[in-house]
């Protein structure tokens, strides 16, 4: 096999022996034509030595010819016909503009010249993963370019694998690159390109991406894992060769047929499986793990029994991916066994042909498009219909606002299996809820949902589903749906196409009307925060809308979330009640020592106020005492206001301190119906947020078994907060949950 270095190791137009390459190449995939191939390397490898190095070092152009190389190197490891090599290999200087597309069109053809100019168009999807924000106000252009290069990529999926080569000579490439380059590529592949090579279940893409992009994101916890792995190396090749020996002879004995390999765990993957659950290194048990082909499935069952039979399995550490296969199509046995001296491995059982469409996944398709394209069309379709369906959302919606969404899902995903009062079985991400379960039967049926049965019982519309559930929906004759469904405190939805069915009905209701419920939601939301009035001027440019109706809109179209402006004032810190518009810096004059930040007296000792409880969002202002240094206050607190106008020389100004997390104490005031239980419940799911309660006392409001709660916690943020006053309410019997003002 040729290795052609990366791109920062050799010379641009290096003495690479293009035949020797193409006839590499040959061997790894059909090429009707190679002279068509060579004379595409040649091309691009004169284009690029023809440019001033002056343009090149300009424009930050570096190794066109080698990427080229490497991408049709990667290509044709995935088996892709020569139009997709060539577009590989030409791609990058029709980008650059070293080579004129109408030559490319004249000289390769219009396949290969649709092909370079599809995946240009690409580019769209990758300024989706620059921002956290919803994307609304996007120029009309943009969501055209988007809806052009989703059809494009429904029409002919080697625009995604072009990219997906192209994008991984990139993430190889910035090793040595400035960090905000690193990040910004890692960011890119980590978001949007290693779940789309996830759903096209493109294996050995998905890990590598997944590896590169997190060695830049979380290097330490990168680097944590790479140590421990190499310090285990010898031992664990060493023990996985005395285990295969073992296993060989046994299946010899039965007779079976068998490939048997150690396999390499993914660092990512480690440390995934380690956050996930909440476990250490050493309970991984599939650092050490072998991987057995078999020619048929038959002797996959066979292969198992043989395993189970030499080592004793692990409970709850089996999964039957051949009789339930993953969404992106994957197929294999998973299980987790003791081995000898007492140490545990993950054993993968699998056909040769599921192997190759475990590394391939849709591009497996390619390599049997001739002879077996009859038997393999309907597998290759659902390799392909999620594409499909972010297209029918993305018309609905018309805009891409879920689309980012969709790509960052967790591609690991597990599935619940739940049955329709018929008896039928419906497909459904794990944490579904009855909502997301009528929507996925019908959109009426959806939007009309207003109770549910589970298993014969009424439950809550945000129960979260499990295998083996019999739901029945129960709909109302008219209506539609509740907003409530779009805040994810809640957890009313957890599906993509729920949430754009909602958002969808929302959208097709009167603006007018829109604007007056995104008015009355905010202001009932910053009463229940107890914000007070805010000064929105400024927070449409930070959602990106254009003016204040057009937040009060989207919040009532489901197209903004609650928390997102909340968090665009706690950023900007406006407000018009208490004075001043208290801005905070965007970048500090030094890094306080504590977690506030007093400005023009360096460091002083500093507390918060008992008498209003500021937490991180909220504006404040600070208070000279005699001896104890400066009190902060929120803005609108009586005390500061009171001293405000006796002792105004007292008065200075503070800001929130940077990087530090610290919790502060919140008050709130809690109003239900007395029962039962009541106080066990709240304090349950102040425990489920993981916050701390300070204080907690009750008493009655009237002879009507009224109660009032008052209750405070230590929280670290107005999102933190009113995610936490969420979840209070939703507790049986409560009837309002609110911050108190002083």
């Amino acid at each position: 096999m040729v290795t052609v270095r990366k791109q920062h190791q050799q010379p641009p137009g290096a003495t690479v022996d293009v035949d020797a390459w193409v006839a590499d190449i040959a061997g790894r995939t059909r090429l009707r034509d190679r002279a068509l191939l060579r004379q595409a390397a040649v091309a691009v490898r004169d284009a690029e030595r023809a440019m001033p190095a002056e343009k090149r070092a300009a424009s930050g152009i570096a190794g066109i010819f080698l990427t080229g190389l490497e991408m049709v190197e990667i290509l044709a490891d995935l088996r892709l016909d020569q139009e997709a090599l060539l577009a590989a290999m030409l791609y990058r200087s029709v980008r650059e503009g070293c080579l004129p597309a109408k030559e490319v069109r004249e000289s390769y053809g219009d396949e290969v010249a649709t092909l370079i100019d599809g995946v240009q168009r690409m580019a769209a999807i990758s300024a989706l993963a620059t921002t956290d924000a919803p994307v609304l106000g996007q120029a009309r252009a943009q969501i055209d370019n988007v809806r052009k290069m989703l059809v494009s990529l429904v029409d002919d999926v080697r625009l995604a694998l072009i990219k997906l080569a192209e994008r991984t000579c990139a993430i190889r490439a910035v090793k040595n690159a400035p960090e905000e380059k690193r990040l910004r590529v890692a960011r890119e592949v980590f978001d949007i390109y290693a779940p789309l090579a996830h759903r096209l279940g493109i294996g050995q893409i998905k890990w590598e991406l997944e590896d590169l992009s997190f060695r830049y994101l979380e290097p330490r916890d990168y680097q944590r894992i790479a140590s421990l792995l190499h310090e285990k190396r010898l031992d664990r090749e060493r023990y996985v060769e005395d285990v295969l020996e073992r296993l060989r002879v046994a299946l010899e004995r039965m007779g079976i047929q068998a490939s048997l390999s150690g396999r390499a765990k993914h660092i990512y993957s480690i440390w995934r499986k380690m956050k996930r659950k909440g476990i250490d290194f050493s309970q991984v048990y599939d650092v050490r793990a072998l991987r057995i082909l078999v020619p048929d499935v038959r002797d996959c069952y066979a292969v198992l029994g043989v395993v189970h039979s030499l080592w004793r399995h692990i409970p709850n550490e089996f999964d039957d991916y051949i009789a339930r296969p993953k969404q992106n199509g994957y197929r294999s046995l998973h299980t987790a066994v003791i081995g000898p001296d007492g140490k545990t491995m993950e054993v993968q059982i699998r056909t040769h042909e599921m192997h190759e469409e475990a590394e391939l996944g849709v591009c497996a398709h390619y390599i049997y498009k001739e002879a077996r394209l009859a038997t393999r069309g309907e597998l290759y379709d659902q390799k392909v219909a999620w594409l499909r369906q972010v297209l029918e959302w993305q018309d609905e919606l018309g805009d891409v606002s879920g689309l980012v969404d969709m790509l960052r899902s967790d591609i690991e995903e597990k599935r619940i299996y739940v049955f329709t009062p018929d008896g039928h079985v419906v497909d459904l991400a794990l944490s579904s809820t009855p909502v997301d379960f009528a929507y996925h039967i019908h959109t009426e049926v959806g939007h009309t949902c207003r109770g549910a049965r589970v298993n014969g019982q009424m439950v809550p519309l945000n129960t979260a589903l499990k295998t083996g559930d019999q739901v029945e929906i129960l709909t109302g004759r008219k209506g539609g749906p509740s907003r409530d469904w779009l805040n994810p405190n809640l957890g009313y939805v957890c599906t993509s196409r729920a949430r754009a069915k909602i958002q969808h009905w929302f959208k097709q209701q009167d603006r007018d009307r829109n604007i007056e419920a995104g008015r009355d939601m905010l202001e009932a939301e910053l009463r229940r925060l107890a914000l007070g009035k805010v000064d929105l001027g400024g927070i449409p440019a930070r959602v990106n809308l254009t003016s204040v109706e057009d937040v009060y809109s989207a919040l009532g179209g489901g197209d903004l979330r609650l928390s997102q402006v909340i968090q665009a004032i706690s950023q900007s810190g406006q407000r018009t009640d208490s004075g001043p518009a208290w801005q905070r810096p965007a970048q500090p004059a030094h890094t306080p020592q504590g977690d506030v930040l007093i400005r023009g007296v360096g460091q002083l000792m500093s507390q918060i106020a008992g008498c209003c409880k500021p937490v991180p969002g909220d504006a404040i202002s600070g208070y000279i005492t005699h001896g104890r240094g400066v009190t902060v206050h929120r803005v609108d607190c009586t005390n500061l206001l009171q001293a405000l106008e006796d002792e105004p020389e007292r008065i200075i100004e503070v800001s929130w301190g940077y990087g530090v997390e610290q919790t502060y104490p919140v008050d709130l005031e809690i109003s239900a119906w007395d029962r039962q239980g009541l106080l066990r419940d709240i304090l349950a799911v102040v425990a489920n947020e993981k916050v701390n309660v300070r204080s907690l006392n009750s008493d009655n409001v009237d002879d009507a078994n009224r109660v009032r709660i008052h209750l405070t916690a230590d929280l670290q943020d107005l999102q933190g907060l009113g995610r936490l006053l969420d979840r209070l309410r939703q507790v049986r019997h409560v009837t309002d949950v609110v911050r108190r003002r002083t």
